[in-house]
């Protein structure tokens, strides 16, 4: 079996490098390509190195056995899908290779002449530097155009951000297919262009530098700034945890001397990160569950600096031009584990956001005030962050919505650059369909943003907010062009909801679960019209159970009742592209919803909703039954009346805490008022 995409086949996988990232790279090679058939071969010169290595794959694929993340025969697949060797001939036919050796470029060279040696000439070499520019890496290469970094973070089996950076003489179309293939095995690829550093470590070693001279200036210790940088940035670990959990301390003196040559003058070492690495501890961080005191006053002038300096980093790596600003807002979140600084400065407004800056630079000369920064909050605006991206492939326009840490949920700027996007192709001429899906492999769109919803105050500010989004749905629905939704993974609640608004729906072939109306599980029912096009569309019977019980469907009982047009095998967006072009072409018709009202039947399934609230119950029970005699025009229009009525009830304010407090995992218990 092969990974086959855009005409490129990815067979067999390579790894160089045992050490600290490799055996977490070649771990999450094997969870994805296992099922595949495709072997994943560790390669390291050192013994120690690989048997090292390969207790720590096995170490954590155990503890995903006891977690539950994987199931024992799986895990067992996983690990004898991989190979470790010292003998670089068992690279001979791998189609994709990663160096992973240490941050040194005779090493990484002498390795890239060994694997043009061995390798095929189709073969697509990347190294996982963290810093080196892919010139500098490959500039002894023969063949230069298949050449790239593809730079992993810790770690590396969990962090689904990784950059794709071309040379000058890298191929685009490998990049094209480098993007398409981590998206479809769960990374979150984002293009960068070739700079020291790339995007992201710049801004993570740079949060580090600027932590270090608060300690050398005295404002903290390194217990303090290390808790008030966690705090205040809202990053998963403090900074100085970070350099222990990754053994980044020399790794980081050297980027940051090098960057003081090919960024700013601002990057140096500071003076305690070079005594730590001569003396080789790892920092005095806070241990887990320590509470480190600091004065509030502290804090706030900590907390300005830092933020003051994260905003003047993400803002001149912007401003370099090696990244686009949704990308970069996504990796910094993903990658750095932190709060994404464009929707911050949003927030605080940019004109604070540069106040902090300014202050920062005061403190810290030769700091550079990026001049976008500057017009931005001369503007009066806040950034424009896409989360919604358009691609044209000739007369079909191809929408994707990304925002991995959520699943691709739906916010209020999801759906105002949803109505902004889909305006516009209704007024283009020269596009005549569209394709709308969700970026990754898990989820289509896991649903309405839950925190939202949980803070209206009335019944009457919730059917507004339902009737708001109901709007960008019925111009979905009503665009005067087919729009197919490639249903690329789960679709719940607004995401099922959205999907019913096209023309036609088609889901990847195989999924467990695909669609599903979990509104009575938070206590509230549909808004955006799940209670009146799912009946019209599979027939009142058959969306019974799945309104009421609030339980998912596969993609096979989707194909069954209606939902879906087909099951794919496959790139989901070519198959949604090929679709829309048929429906264009009038090859495939697809019958339109019925926009009049519906048949009830003479009975209906019996359905037990076990916990649920009864009280819900009757509102999803009157909202449809009430609805579907209607026009669907009239019955989006109930349907987000009835939800308002959700807002009276003990019962809703229940299942929204539950779902905050403890996820989707825990049954409210409701009260049935």
């Amino acid at each position: 079996m092969a990974w086959e995409i855009s005409g490129r086949k990815i067979s067999k996988v390579g790894v160089v490098g045992s050490g600290n990232i490799g055996p977490d790279i070649a771990l999450y090679f094997s969870k994805v390509l296992h099922n595949h058939g495709i072997p994943v071969i560790v390669v390291d010169i050192d013994e120690k190195a690989l048997k090292l290595g390969e207790a720590r794959v096995k170490g954590k694929v155990g503890r995903g056995v006891k977690t539950r993340a994987f199931r024992e025969e799986e895990a067992a697949s996983m690990i004898k899908n991989l190979s470790w060797t010292k003998d670089y001939s068992k690279l001979s036919g791998v189609d994709l290779v990663i160096e992973a050796a240490t941050e040194n470029i005779v090493i990484k060279r002498k390795i890239f002449s060994e694997l043009e040696k061995i390798c095929p000439k189709t073969t697509i070499f990347a190294s996982n530097s963290s810093h080196i520019e892919p010139e500098v890496i490959f500039a002894e290469t023969k063949n230069k155009e298949r050449g790239f970094v593809i730079h992993y973070f810790f770690p590396a089996e969990r962090s689904i951000i990784v950059e794709i950076v071309p040379g000058k003489d890298s191929s685009s179309d490998i990049v094209d297919f480098l993007k398409k293939f981590y998206e479809q095995i769960g990374k979150a690829p984002i293009k960068v262009k070739s700079r020291f550093g790339y995007a992201i470590d710049p801004i993570f070693e740079g949060i580090f530098l600027a932590a270090a001279l608060l300690v050398e200036k005295g404002v903290g210790t390194v217990k303090q700034v290390d808790a008030m940088a966690q705090r205040a940035l809202g990053l998963g670990v403090g900074p100085f945890t970070a350099m222990n959990l990754t053994g980044g301390n020399p790794i980081t003196q050297h980027g940051l001397t090098e960057m003081h040559e090919k960024i700013n003058s601002w990057f140096h070492s500071p003076r305690i990160l070079d005594n730590q690495v001569t003396i080789g501890k790892p920092w005095d961080t806070p241990k887990i569950g320590e509470e480190v005191k600091y004065k509030p006053k502290t804090y706030e002038v900590v907390s300005n600096l830092l933020r003051g300096a994260f905003f003047g980093l993400v803002c001149e790596t912007l401003e370099s031009g090696i990244v686009n600003i949704g990308d970069l807002e996504m990796g910094v979140e993903n990658a750095l584990v932190m709060n994404p600084p464009f929707q911050m400065m949003n927030k605080i407004g940019v004109d604070k956001a540069l106040e902090l800056v300014n202050a920062y630079s005061k403190e810290c000369p030769d700091f550079i005030i990026p001049d976008m920064l500057v017009k931005q909050a001369k503007s009066g605006k806040p950034w424009d962050i896409p989360l919604v991206f358009r691609e044209d492939k000739d007369d079909v326009a191809v929408v994707t919505i990304r925002r991995p840490k959520t699943l691709n949920a739906l916010n209020p700027v999801v759906m105002n650059q949803l109505e902004t996007i889909f305006t516009e192709i209704k007024e283009d001429n020269k596009i005549k369909g569209a394709v709308l899906t969700g970026f990754g492999v898990k989820a289509f769109v896991s649903g309405a943003d839950i925190n939202e919803i949980a803070r209206i105050k009335t019944p009457e500010e919730l059917e507004f907010f339902a009737l708001k989004g109901q709007e960008t749905l019925n111009l979905v629905e009503n665009l005067g062009k087919p729009v197919i939704c490639a249903l690329n993974g789960l679709a719940f609640g607004g995401g099922n909801e959205l999907a019913m608004a096209c023309t036609a729906r088609i889901a990847i072939k195989g999924l467990k679960v695909l669609a599903g109306q979990p509104e009575p599980k938070l206590g509230i029912i549909p808004g955006f019209g799940g209670s009146q096009r799912l009946p019209r569309i599979v027939g009142l019977s058959n969306a019974w159970p799945i309104l009421r019980t609030g339980n998912p469907i596969s993609s096979s009982e989707a194909l069954k009742i209606g939902l879906i047009h087909e099951e794919i095998e496959g790139d989901i967006k070519e198959a949604g592209v090929a679709l829309a072009k048929k429906v264009i072409s009038g090859e495939v018709t697809i019958s339109p919803i019925k926009k009049e009202p519906i048949k009830i039947p003479e009975s209906l399934p019996e359905v037990d909703i076990g916990h649920l609230s009864r009280k819900t119950d009757e509102l999803l029970k009157k909202a449809t039954l009430e609805g579907v005699k209607m026009t669907l025009e009239e019955g989006l229009k109930y349907e987000a009346k009835t939800l308002g009525e959700c807002l009276k009830t003990k019962d809703m304010r229940i299942g929204m805490e539950t779902f905050i407090k403890y996820g989707p995992k825990r049954n409210a218990e409701f009260a049935n008022v």
